[in-house]
């Protein structure tokens, strides 16, 4: 399966649990959370370089709050990244699948191993 149309059917089928914060009458902060690992053979650097050329698209959309990649010892990589709300989340996962900036960063991502998720960010510390 290709990477572009493995992360497609991850968004389709992704949790979506981020009720509106109901003491503001907002909607609650997101935190898209999506696991995965490299393809075999990937070069860590190239994924490294791959990731940074989508800051700016990623930066653009509406919403965007954060993004922290991380790479655990066992490979496990995670990529977790904080919107206004689900709805700028949903969006904007959609948006960056014709971004051609996500074509080298999705190419190496075993699309088998992808698991994403949005929930509601309940508590956080800086």
């Amino acid at each position: 399966m290709r990477p572009i149309l493995a992360l497609a059917i991850a968004l389709a089928t992704a949790p979506t649990h981020a009720p509106a914060d109901t003491a503001r009458g907002a909607a609650a902060p997101c935190v898209e959370v999506v696991t995965f690992r490299l393809v075999p053979g990937a070069d860590p650097a190239d994924f490294l370089n791959a990731a940074r050329a989508t800051e700016i698209p990623l930066r653009d959309q509406p919403g965007f709050l954060r993004r922290r990649l991380v790479q655990g010892a066992d490979g496990q990589c995670t990529d977790w990244v904080e919107w206004r709300d689900v709805a700028a989340a949903t969006a904007a996962a959609e948006a960056m699948m014709a971004a051609p900036a996500f074509g080298p960063f999705m190419a190496l991502i075993d699309p088998e191993s992808v698991v994403m998720r949005h929930d509601a960010l309940t508590f956080a510390m800086d």
